[in-house]
């Protein structure tokens, strides 16, 4: 399995649980940050290290993401995809769940304790934060900007690092209880965020569900996508959210 650490202690519980053999080789949640391509590439790179002959699958342990699993392929052994836009899908238990918190309140940020965790930029080669906002310097809070521009500037930088980063229209926070554990601070810090940004908090039940028919082999067609050796995946734009295609001619 190729998975995102946000979902380090959810997979690995799932994992403990399963009768299943299951090795995980987790990636930095950072992928997040530096756009389809780079995101599609270091999946690959880790998918390809994978040893010929030792497993039946590979399992996949993202959704869409951003089109970051767009164009992923095997050649010799199957892999196996949540149907699923993203990691808060897996945490809720079902893209119809993860529809439903939508359509009733569409403004919504989700924590986990994986999110908050594991909440950093990705580090390059060369030490330094690869994530696309930290690049350009739209890292700093509104306390630092004051440091450095006037109040109008500092404000209006942070007007802009909301719309760059899409908060603007977010009214509600909500941290996902995935009942595996107690992180009262972890929640608490959800809870701060919240508070800070004016944002309404909630926490909401999680559901191990998803991951755990990922890791045990329970893969129907309504929750997800087997890959066959060769084929690729591509995002549909429909409810079933992903499709088996034929990899490009020219394709690495």
């Amino acid at each position: 399995m190729v998975a995102c650490d946000v979902m380090h202690r959810e997979i690995s519980y799932c994992v403990s649980r399963s009768k299943a053999v299951v090795d995980v080789r987790f990636l930095k949640k950072g992928l997040h940050d530096v756009g389809q391509s780079g995101m599609s590439s270091s999946i690959q790179e880790e998918i390809d290290r994978i040893p010929s002959g030792e497993y039946e699958a590979v399992l996949i342990g993202y959704g869409l993401c951003n089109m970051g699993t767009r164009g992923l392929f095997r050649e010799d052994m199957p892999m196996i995809i949540p149907r699923a836009h993203d990691c808060i899908t897996m945490l809720l238990g079902s893209k119809e769940r993860y529809q439903e918190s939508f359509d009733r309140e569409p403004g919504t940020f989700y924590r986990s304790t994986g999110w908050i965790e594991r909440d950093s930029p990705r580090i390059g080669e060369d030490g330094k934060p690869i994530s696309v906002m930290t690049q350009l310097g739209f890292n700093q809070t509104y306390e630092e900007l004051l440091t450095k521009f006037s109040e109008d500037n500092a404000r209006y930088i942070m007007e802009t690092m909301k719309e760059w980063e899409g908060t603007r229209n977010y009214t509600r926070l909500a941290y996902i209880d995935m009942g595996i554990g107690e992180f009262p601070a972890l929640a608490g810090l959800a809870r701060e965020e919240a508070l800070e940004k004016g944002w309404r908090y909630e926490a909401l039940q999680g559901d191990t569900g998803l991951l755990q028919s990922l890791v045990d082999g329970d893969w129907d067609d309504e929750r997800f996508l087997v890959v066959p050796p060769g084929k690729t995946i591509a995002p549909t734009y429909l409810d079933n959210i992903v499709s088996v295609t034929e990899r490009e001619p020219n394709s690495p």
